[in-house]
């Protein structure tokens, strides 16, 4: 899978913005082309002003198993597109009122929605709540509204990285994100939400979410960064801040008032 979102929609943490020189598309308008030189049969959904979300019918790359599942959906204008496996799916199917037949990709659209509107607490919450090895990418073209996560473990693999124009890149191959992204591509860290709000872009541990999420830039014996990694700072502590309504639930979601 491969998602590109302007600055405006998904602002790129700082720290992954490196200087390289590493040779990527002068904008995100430019990768689509890489997107299907790497993958054959592959299916894209456009938005305005060059974002677009795309996955391939194949496994062509070794890092994509063949026993890990693939599902992408799109219900009122919610685009999701997911990787893995989630055990408990049966429980939450009941929980949120869905057949048996509801793929992962519908079932996170489910929670997407009854989270963004009428949610008693954060999205971190439910989150924690899945069982199994999991990356989605999840888009509400409606309102803007972008929301990503991976699993504790890590089991899935799932990558970020910003172009020469500063948007932002999801993907789940390496490869690609490294040909699209250059030096400032690296994984998504495990275990974290990251999600756009109108008080900005959040990245938190959904298992640890009172605790920052920090970003450790790697250098050369020259004192160049050639890279970043981010990790769950459990020394730091984040404050507790009371929310009313759900439309703080969503934003504040990397602060809930208990943990």
């Amino acid at each position: 899978m491969l998602a590109v979102f302007e600055s405006t929609i998904g602002k790129p943490p700082e720290a992954l913005i490196i200087p390289s020189g590493w040779m990527v598309p002068e904008t995100r308008f430019e990768v689509p082309e890489i997107c299907k030189a790497a993958w054959r049969d592959t299916t894209f959904y456009n938005f305005p002003n060059g974002n677009f979300m795309a996955f391939s019918h194949v496994c062509e790359n070794p890092a994509h198993p063949k026993s890990v599942g693939r599902s992408t959906v799109v219900m009122d204008d919610i685009f999701c597109t997911f990787r893995g496996t989630i055990d408990n799916i049966g429980e939450l199917r009941r929980h949120y009122g869905l057949t048996r037949q509801a793929t992962e990709a519908m079932l996170m659209v489910e929670i997407y929605k009854v989270y963004r509107d009428r949610a008693p607490y954060p999205p971190d919450q439910v989150i924690k709540d899945l069982s199994g090895m999991f990356a989605f990418v999840l888009f509400d073209a409606n309102r803007s509204k972008l929301f990503v996560a991976r699993d504790r473990d890590g089991k899935v693999k799932l990558h970020w990285g910003v172009t020469d124009d500063d948007s932002l890149v999801f993907c789940d191959d390496a490869e690609v994100i490294l040909d699209v992204c250059g030096a400032t591509s690296t994984a998504f860290p495990a275990g974290c939400i990251f999600m756009n709000s109108d008080q900005g872009e959040k990245l938190a541990s959904f298992d640890h979410p009172l605790h920052k999420v920090r970003a450790i830039r790697r250098e050369n014996d020259d004192g160049a960064v050639i890279g970043v990694f981010f990790q769950v700072d459990l020394f730091s502590r984040l404050p507790s801040i009371p929310r009313v309504g759900s439309e703080a639930n969503w934003g504040d979601a990397a602060a809930p008032a208990t943990e």
